[in-house]
């Protein structure tokens, strides 16, 4: 009689723990843990649970934006209101048909919204186009790092054969021809004469006026807790700590300006980009491309070096994955040095389906600017 009744008590027990609900990892609002969690973002930033950092990482703590109050004085300044001009103007290239706006147009984040760049002849570009919001807070240009100021990067894109075709030998000749560009550079530079160096440099200052707008993360940091819901909070405590992101998009813009391979190298197969390494010639920097900065990110996909992904879940899972799928055996790499090895800071991750979509809603709270950019009229003889 004992026997059956241990026999039935357990079979009540199993049919209890069968039909109970599954844990997933995510935390509901009626449970006090995830609750302490969201409760202890809402207060200042100084207060925040510390974010979980691997040793060795360099990283910085997120800050709010705030409005540009300066931008209508800056886009007053004759120097400014020359690059602006420059920078939609088409004459700059070759063919007089293309303007550094067609790869970064301001309807569409200051990028293209392609996969990659098409220029000179509707020729494909090797990359992905970069947004230009907050370009000014760069160290370092191109995916691979290249341009280490604004001006030096502008000879890319004006004289790439797939790109603007432009010989920035010629160019200030071509706009000399135009009588009409002469009132506005002597307003910039004190005279009328017309150098590629001060072409570029007025095209940079129009550039460093691209700045994002705040958003709803960070009206959160600046005290408005109401401004993000318990998901995104929640997103953001993942982002924080057991996802990782951290160690890489950290500080106000989000990156650590720093450059990373995260498994995306395709070595040897399509899609092969050898990244940093064309910089450096270091066999270390094999697929290492320059981290993004995540402000305003849903203006600005797709997304990668290379494009090829327009889905932020499908992202978020892709990094759950730890993404060392395609890492070289000892002997690959003692044979080719060159092999590349996806970065340490990439590891599974073990997200519950929820919290991916949790981190999902916290980046896209992310995207604060809506304004348009009217294009100028600019000089055209």
């Amino acid at each position: 009689m004992k026997k059956v009744i241990i026999l039935l008590s357990g079979a009540v027990a199993f049919g209890l723990f069968s039909f109970s609900p599954k844990f997933t990892g995510f935390l509901g609002s009626d449970n006090p843990e995830y609750q302490k969690i969201i409760d202890s973002y809402k207060q200042p930033i100084s207060q925040w649970p510390k974010p979980t950092i691997e040793e060795g990482v360099v990283w910085s703590e997120m800050a709010s934006i705030q409005k540009d109050s300066a931008y209508f004085t800056d886009q007053s300044k004759p120097e400014v209101i020359l690059g602006r001009m420059l920078f939609f103007d088409p004459k700059l290239s070759k063919s007089n048909q293309i303007s550094c706006s067609s790869c970064h147009d301001p309807e569409m984040g200051w990028t293209d919204r392609r996969m990659v760049g098409l220029g000179h002849d509707h020729l494909k570009g090797a990359r992905n186009t970069p947004s230009l919001y907050n370009t000014a807070e760069r160290t370092s240009y191109f995916w691979d790092g290249r341009a280490n100021t604004l001006e030096e990067q502008a000879t890319g894109p004006l004289s790439a054969h797939n790109e603007m075709a432009m010989d920035v030998v010629e160019l200030p000749a071509k706009l000399s021809k135009v009588e009409g560009y002469k009132p506005y550079f002597e307003k910039a530079f004190g005279d009328n004469k017309i150098t590629y160096e001060r072409v570029v440099g007025a095209i940079a200052s129009f550039q460093r006026t691209i700045k994002s707008q705040p958003s709803r993360f960070d009206a959160f940091i600046d005290g408005k807790y109401k401004a993000l819901n318990d998901q995104e909070i929640y997103g953001m405590h993942l982002f924080r700590t057991k996802a990782g992101c951290m160690n890489c998009h950290s500080g106000k813009y989000l990156t650590d300006e720093s450059f990373h391979n995260i498994g995306l190298t395709y070595y040897k197969r399509q899609f092969e980009d050898l990244g940093r390494y064309e910089v450096t010639k270091d066999p270390n920097d094999v697929g290492k491309f320059k981290t993004p900065g995540l402000r305003d990110l849903l203006n600005t996909r797709p997304w990668m070096h290379n494009g090829l992904f327009d889905n932020l879940e499908g992202i978020v899972n892709m990094y759950n994955s730890g993404m060392h799928m395609i890492d070289p055996k000892p002997e690959q790499k003692a044979k080719d040095p060159m092999y590349p090895v996806t970065d340490p800071l990439m590891k599974p991750l073990e997200l519950t389906k929820e919290e991916t979509k949790a981190i999902v809603a916290f980046l896209e709270s992310l995207s604060g600017s809506k304004f348009k950019m009217r294009r100028p009229d600019f000089p055209k003889e």
